[in-house]
């Protein structure tokens, strides 16, 4: 018999987690801010399980770093390696794991003439591209985009602009980044129409930026999320890359592309970057590189990637048990044609949530490709109210039925389970999560008169 999913045997938080999270409390940093006391003991392929024993659908992919779940692939070549070598650091000295992976990644990369630096996480690697691109260019500014999430080191988090919390009490702040607009079509800053904008995101940019504020001769790079992960999904037109490029090209601007979330399959290709048809100067990888273990990397054409040694190092970067998942997620990507299944899945979850859109006040936008969807919940179609608390109350109730979800930005649904996550489990998910939002889309128009 084929076993069913989701099971919820008690309630959630059920009484082991709750006495949980009363020691959670006492002893972990409160800076946490958690979606809901969901308190995870196991993963069994893409079935996560909770202290109490209830086993959910998972529509995050423990926050886009699951790509492959739990594989029995990706464990057994952790297994493996750790009984022959755990860590010695490639700061110092070498080991032959760096360099496979390296190969490994470089079959995937939209340019050959790759180097790597190798990290723990994602704002390590967006911290060594930042420090990269002013080392390379000898340039000071950088030009980050607002909704953007680069991560919380100072560096990183300097770049970062997505909530003001997470930059509040923290200045002054690493020096000469300028923010600017995203193209986040759905609430234009500009109050335009795309395509009859003729995109003018990057003409303010050119404008009102390099023309009036900062010389385009110091700009070092464009530094962006190719879709915006914690912004709220949001994803540009398929043409704004191309045009921010020519504009980059012109003044000798690199392009750093932040795939941490976006990247490894997440939208049906290997890099979200390739659906905008630009390549790259530098790329930085983390999340579901190694399958949930800590590893990152920055990736730089080999010229640009010739900073002297010493310049920039780390410690447990590259960990050779992290680089051997790493290599055993991409074979498992390849081996299981995911990036094939994820594209033709993902088409049919946008149409699906588009007739949601269509059905329910609630649903104002959807967006996305692959397993990398937003749906964007307000109180009014026309006045595109954001729909915060609701929002949020959604995603509780979600759980409370064995699905799990979490929001983006102030009100949007992020759509991304597990690449390789059995299709009647999405179909079930899609199925709670409609019946919920008709629930809440009653609540929201109230009673009819």
């Amino acid at each position: 018999m084929s076993e069913e999913l989701p099971k919820i045997v008690v309630t959630p938080p059920g009484p082991k987690a709750n006495e949980l999270l009363k020691e959670d409390e006492m002893y972990v940093s409160p800076s946490y801010a958690r979606f809901y006391p969901l308190f995870v003991e196991r993963i069994e392929g893409t079935k996560v399980i909770d202290v109490d024993g209830n086993e959910y659908i998972d529509f995050n992919s423990g926050l886009l770093c699951l790509n492959v779940g739990r594989h029995p692939a990706v464990v057994n070549a952790i297994k493996k390696q750790a009984d022959r070598l755990i860590h010695y650091s490639i700061t110092d000295f070498y080991y032959r794991e760096v360099i496979d992976l390296a190969r490994s990644i470089t079959e995937i990369l939209p340019f050959k003439n790759a180097r790597f630096h190798y990290g723990n996480s994602g704002t390590e690697a967006n911290e060594a591209a930042l420090k990269l691109a002013r080392y390379y260019s000898r340039r000071p500014y950088i030009i980050g985009f607002i909704g953007a999430f680069h991560g919380r080191t100072y560096g990183s988090m300097s770049l970062t602009a997505s909530k003001p919390v997470q930059r509040k009490r923290f200045g002054p702040l690493v020096p000469d980044i300028v923010h600017v607009p995203y193209p986040y079509c759905y609430r234009c800053p500009f109050n335009k129409t795309y395509p009859e904008c003729g995109l003018a995101c990057v003409d303010y940019i050119k404008e009102w930026v390099l023309e009036r504020y900062v010389p385009a001769d110091e700009v070092a790079a464009f530094f962006f999320e190719p879709v915006q992960g914690e912004g709220g999904f949001v994803w540009p037109p398929f043409d704004y890359f191309k045009k921010l490029k020519k504009l980059a090209d012109e003044h000798g601007i690199l392009m750093i592309d932040d795939e941490v979330q976006a990247g490894m399959g997440r939208t049906g290709k290997w890099l979200a970057i390739e659906h905008f048809g630009i390549v790259p100067d530098i790329i930085t990888l983390a999340k579901a590189i190694a399958s949930g273990l800590p590893l990152s990397l920055t990736i730089a054409k080999s010229e640009i990637m010739s900073w002297e040694k010493g310049a920039h190092a780390t410690t447990f970067g590259g960990n050779p048990v992290a680089c051997a998942a790493a290599i055993e997620t991409i074979n498992v990507i390849k081996r299981e044609n995911l990036l094939e299944r994820v594209s033709k899945i993902g088409e049919r979850l946008v149409k699906r949530f588009e007739e949601m859109k269509e059905e329910y006040e609630i649903v104002g936008d959807v967006r996305g490709k692959g397993f990398m969807i937003g749906i964007e919940l307000v109180k009014n179609k026309k006045t595109k109210e954001y729909a915060s608390k609701e929002a949020n109350e959604l995603i509780i109730r979600c759980w409370k039925r064995g699905l799990l979800i979490i929001t983006a930005g102030r009100n949007v649904l992020r759509i991304a389970p597990p690449l390789n996550l059995e299709e009647k489990y999405i179909e079930k998910g899609v199925e709670i999560l409609e019946e919920e939002i008709r629930k809440l889309n009653a609540e929201v128009k109230g009673p009819t008169p």
